[in-house]
């Protein structure tokens, strides 16, 4: 969608282009979902327990993003630099720059707001525990949250997901699905067939729906519902679809993959293939493709071989 938005030559518009492709935009509130089920993973048990402490905690969140992101923000500097582009890139540092007001937009990697409000949940995260203490509360809390960001959407509209109040409830339904994964994981094992063509069956409604589901409350309801139906899926599926090789490669850089790619189209923009492609689909087909190879590419040699590098060197690695 990024790639859709930014080329200079469109694509024929189409049900695909009009439609489909920018709805991928929320597929970041689908991962905030996805992040709230992953964190209760890693640390729901321990955080309640108090075998981790808050220094390991914050130690292993800053080592998991901050490398990889402060090494763009570096990049983007030096590509552009300007004593704005300065600030910005020490905010991006921080990892604090979704506290700053929301009328503040971050050119500084833009896709990297996302990070930001990431990085704010894993602040809240013993709060998110304390939230989730038990499967009674946890509903309590998802119900508040949802009622809360209702409530927000529908009066100030100008509201986005840069706001903790819009993507708590994702966050929440992630925690959810965590607290309920046995059931839900024995559900998908015992009936796969059912499980499938549910999720199928959901997803085709949406799709059918989309462009007659109106912006706001609405939007976010069915958004809501959509996510958890395909995380839960996703869950006990033990398809070879989400299950093989190049979806467990992808899923060690993915958040590689989502800083980086504009870094990747600003390289694949300049290349003259508006002279060699000249039918428009096709090279919307060919820049996506180049961008996502570029994309991976430069997320593997990062983080495989040159941050371990410069980590060694700084004496960082295994402090985390």
């Amino acid at each position: 969608m990024h790639v859709l938005s930014n080329l200079s030559v469109k694509p024929t518009a189409n049900y695909l282009t009009r439609e489909i492709i920018p709805f991928f935009t929320d597929f970041t509130l689908l991962f905030m979902a996805v992040s709230g089920f992953s964190m209760c993973c890693g640390y729901y048990v321990r955080m309640k327990e108090g075998s981790i402490t808050p220094l390991v905690f914050y130690k292993k969140r800053y080592a998991r993003i901050l490398p990889f992101f402060a090494l763009l923000c570096l990049l983007d500097l030096a590509i552009s630099p300007s004593m704005r582009s300065c600030y910005e890139t020490f905010a991006n540092l921080t990892l604090c720059f979704s506290l700053l007001p929301s009328d503040v937009e971050i050119q500084v990697i833009g896709v990297g707001w996302f990070l930001g409000v990431v990085f704010l949940f894993y602040m809240l995260f013993p709060f998110f525990v304390f939230m989730l203490d038990n499967r009674r509360r946890a509903w309590i809390s998802f119900t508040l949250a949802l009622a809360l960001m209702l409530g927000t959407v529908f009066w100030y509209p100008a509201i986005t997901r840069k706001c903790m109040v819009y993507c708590a409830p994702f966050f929440i339904s992630g925690g959810l699905l965590y607290l309920h994964r046995t059931s839900v994981c024995k559900f998908g094992t015992r009936h796969p067939f059912w499980a499938g063509t549910t999720t199928l069956a959901v997803t085709i409604l949406f799709l059918a729906c989309m462009d007659r589901i109106p912006d706001g409350s609405a939007t976010h309801l069915a958004e809501i519902v959509l996510f958890s139906v395909w995380i839960a899926y996703a869950i006990g599926a033990k398809d070879f679809l989400l299950d093989n090789k190049a979806v467990r490669y992808l899923s060690t850089i993915s958040m590689e993959i989502y800083l980086c790619h504009m870094l990747a189209f600003r390289v694949v923009e300049r290349l003259p293939l508006s002279h060699i492609i000249g039918q428009a689909g096709w090279l919307y087909v060919v820049s996506v493709l180049l961008t996502l190879c570029g994309a991976i590419g430069f997320s593997h040699v990062c983080k495989f071989y040159v941050l371990p590098r410069v980590e060694r060197c700084l004496g960082m690695r295994g402090t985390a």
